[in-house]
């Protein structure tokens, strides 16, 4: 079997094993990149059931096509910390799919990236994208440089070396990056700048900007905004609304304060939040401003709320805030940071609904102890999906020089959330899965992007 392309004939992929043959293919050919494989088997799984209704995709391996990134570029980021000590870190951009449109997706500066995980992000953003309704394609990049603890001026000299790459590889109508974790307005202005100096074109090559020179209005809010708005449709399916339920929500950045704040607009009570450290439980309700002190400003650790709001509890260890008795569950901080131990607490504590704001961050058990505990379960690629939507939004506002009013640009987003709900449910239908939003996802996100590579040719 040729590692690449997984089955020796099309008719394969109607036999039992296709998934099995298939990764055995991409583990051999991706070997160590964990997440990835774990990001491919998902959506092989439903993607499955396309292929026997649909042989023409089997036959011509759109699937495996879309396992393979189009563009991967690895380069090396050289920049002088403030002892003048000369440092190097490693920059990743993987462009995946641009059958829909320009290559999109953010760039992460963490020490855990690398390739494995540039290219799950990447492979998951192809999806999402797709399902956000909006021309845009697939991709993701970033960097093993750590942003915490550096001074502004590491940072800036970090990213005008980053960029001094990269910008070889992007452009408007090519492939626009964003940010994603450690890469925030600060980064995306000094990305910005050396963009802009290097090739002297101001145009709207990065999203995430700064208001004043090209950025959107609710780009900050999107991703948390989008979430409970996706959720609201989940809870709707189940007759219920945010009224009275408790809310605990991982994470502690822009996905879980925006998340936070919707959820309190729609008659919830969020009573937990993390960081990387530790968590606090609110009972009374987390106090909102407290938190956007403590991590928008201060760039503090999410223990100091306790000393602000005595009545509240801190533990230390951040996986341990699924244990606290919730209605709704938000994980928005990171990948596989809910197992299948805390899907089973979340179960038998009464939870009903849970709604990924990070990248895949339940596990695969996780996932199917819901399904079978009875759980609304929505998956990253749809209800994250509002971050990049308002970024393709930014896009088209910077394609036209506009800029829209806040109402306006939420109005759009509650419209596309739906949309993205829409056609998970329907596709979940369609194949047999009703009420699976993992397979309405996969499956919807897959034909969108399947009939387009079609439609173009083997390219």
């Amino acid at each position: 079997m040729n590692a690449a392309s997984g089955p020796k004939t099309y008719s394969e992929a109607f036999s039992d094993s296709y998934v099995e043959q298939l990764m055995a293919g991409v583990m051999a050919r991706n070997p160590g990149e964990t997440e990835f494989h774990q990001a491919v088997r998902e959506v092989a799984e439903s993607v499955e059931a396309v292929c026997r209704k649909n042989p023409e995709y089997a036959k011509l391996r759109v699937f495996e096509r879309m396992i393979e990134p189009e563009r991967q570029i690895i380069f090396r980021v050289p920049w002088v910390d403030d002892k003048g000590e000369v440092q190097i870190n490693r920059g990743f951009r993987v462009e995946f799919n641009s059958a829909l449109g320009p290559y999109k997706g953010g760039l992460r500066f963490h020490p855990s990236v690398y390739l494995g995980i540039i290219k799950f992000l990447g492979f998951e953003q192809v999806f999402k994208n797709a399902l956000t309704t909006t021309p845009i394609g697939g991709g993701k990049g970033g960097s093993d440089f750590d942003p915490k603890g550096k001074s502004d001026m590491e940072v800036m000299r970090f990213c005008q070396s980053f960029m001094s790459e990269l910008f070889r590889h992007i452009g408007a109508d090519t492939d626009v990056p964003a940010g994603d974790i450690g890469v925030g307005g600060r980064e995306i202005g000094y990305m910005f700048g050396q963009y802009k100096k290097l090739t002297n074109v101001f145009t709207g090559v990065l999203t995430g900007k700064g208001l004043e020179w090209g950025g959107s209005l609710v780009r900050t809010e999107a991703t948390g905004y989008g979430l409970v708005y996706f959720v609201s449709r989940m809870l709707e399916a189940r007759k219920t609304d945010w009224k009275g339920k408790k809310v605990v929500v991982s994470g502690s950045g822009n996905v879980a304060i925006y998340a936070v704040q919707k959820v309190h607009e729609l008659g919830g009570k969020a009573i937990a939040m993390s960081d990387s450290n530790g968590y606090i439980v609110d009972e009374a309700g987390i106090k909102l401003d407290t938190v956007k002190r403590i991590k928008e400003i201060e760039r503090g650790r999410i223990k100091e709320y306790v000393a602000k709001h005595p009545k509240a509890q801190y533990v230390d260890g951040c996986r341990g805030i699924w244990s606290v008795p919730c209605d709704v569950a938000l994980p928005s901080a990171t990948q596989n940071e809910l197992d299948g131990d805390a899907a089973r607490k979340l179960v038998k504590n009464g939870c009903i609904a849970v709604g990924e704001g990070a990248n895949m961050p339940s596990t695969p058990e996780a996932v199917d102890i819901f399904h079978d505990g009875g759980v609304s379960f929505g998956p990253a690629k749809a209800a994250n999906a509002g971050g990049v939507a308002t970024s393709a939004l930014e896009m088209c506002q910077n394609s036209m020089r506009l800029n829209w009013t806040f109402e306006e640009v939420d109005r759009r987003l509650k419209i596309i959330m739906n949309a993205v709900y829409d056609q998970c449910t329907g596709a979940a239908e369609a194949y047999g899965k009703k009420g699976n939003l993992v397979a309405g996802a996969n499956i919807a996100g897959f034909l969108k992007v399947a009939k387009a590579m079609m439609a173009q040719g083997l390219v």
